[in-house]
């Protein structure tokens, strides 16, 4: 998916149903031009599929833009680089009403009374 944080363009978001949070690797941080201020320390420790642990050291809070729907979000930020931008994962789905559509490649959203169809990259 693309969209924007806070008013700045991102690509390669996957939108990810197995994931619990939103993930924002520290590569991604830098790219926002942010500032360590910003950040809320936390010591959360995230668990993938296999089993395997890695640590979110901060947490930041950004608006961010799918299609026409702009929301309020928490992001859990990691250590490195990762293969994506951003992973929006249940969090985001839920908090912004839509439906991703893997097989397909696009995202319904929900807008007021109408319906928003977002294609992915």
């Amino acid at each position: 998916m693309s969209g924007f944080v806070n008013g700045k363009p991102m690509s390669k978001m996957l939108v990810d149903g197995g994931a619990a949070i939103n993930i924002m690797p520290m590569t991604t941080f830098r790219k926002l031009g942010k500032t360590a201020n910003e950040l809320i320390k936390t010591n959360m420790i995230l668990r993938d599929y296999g089993g395997g642990t890695s640590e979110a050291k901060w947490v930041l809070n950004v608006e961010l833009t799918i299609g026409s729907k702009t929301l309020p979000m928490t992001f859990f930020v990691i250590d490195g680089k990762g293969a994506y931008s951003l992973l929006l994962g249940r969090d985001w789905i839920h908090a912004n009403c839509c439906i991703p559509s893997t097989m397909l490649q696009f995202l319904i959203q929900w807008i007021d009374d109408q319906v928003e169809v977002v294609p992915a990259d």
